[in-house]
């Protein structure tokens, strides 16, 4: 639990959405072809944090998002070095997590869990339609046994927003 943080209206980070759904959609899509996460896009969604989190928030909670961006990213370097998940996914989780900083853990993790089942169900289902393979040849996650974790990432930042300020 992060200390005396003023109360924020879920809805503000609905500001967010225009500077980070074009960076998710880049995401996801280089996830998917690739099987890699640019740092390019990384150090984009960070820099939104950056440039427009101090003038929508208050600044302890501005603040607070970039300890918790070190925390993510620590713990992400961890979980990649024992093979769970790709140094990709460690560091897009790691610029993703200043804008949780007020978020309600059990919605988080329910959404996360959701976006990553639907996720992994549409990737799975998708790639065996025969019209996008030939349309989508050259992507490597759909002969790669890994799943693009930028995917599920990718709409936990997009719809928890949406998901919070509508149940607030």
């Amino acid at each position: 639990m992060i200390p005396d943080l003023p109360p924020v209206d879920p809805a503000l980070f609905l500001w967010f959405l225009p500077l980070t759904v074009p960076i998710t959609v880049w995401v996801s899509w280089s996830d998917m072809k690739f099987m890699k996460i640019p740092n390019k896009a990384v150090l984009a969604l960070a820099a939104v944090w950056v440039a427009t989190g101090w003038i929508l928030l208050p600044w302890q909670v501005w603040l607070w998002g970039f300890a918790l961006m070190a925390v993510v990213l620590v713990a992400g370097f961890l979980v990649n070095a024992i093979s769970l998940i790709g140094a990709g996914d460690a560091k897009f989780a790691a610029a993703m997590a200043p804008f949780f900083t007020t978020a309600d853990l059990r919605l988080l993790l329910g959404l996360f869990a959701a976006c990553l089942l639907g996720a992994f169900a549409a990737h799975r289902l998708v790639r065996l339609v025969p019209a996008v393979r030939r349309a989508t040849a050259d992507w490597a996650s759909w002969g790669d046994r890994k799943f693009p974790m930028g995917l599920a990432l990718s709409g936990t930042l997009i719809f928890y927003p949406v998901l919070a300020s509508i149940s607030s």
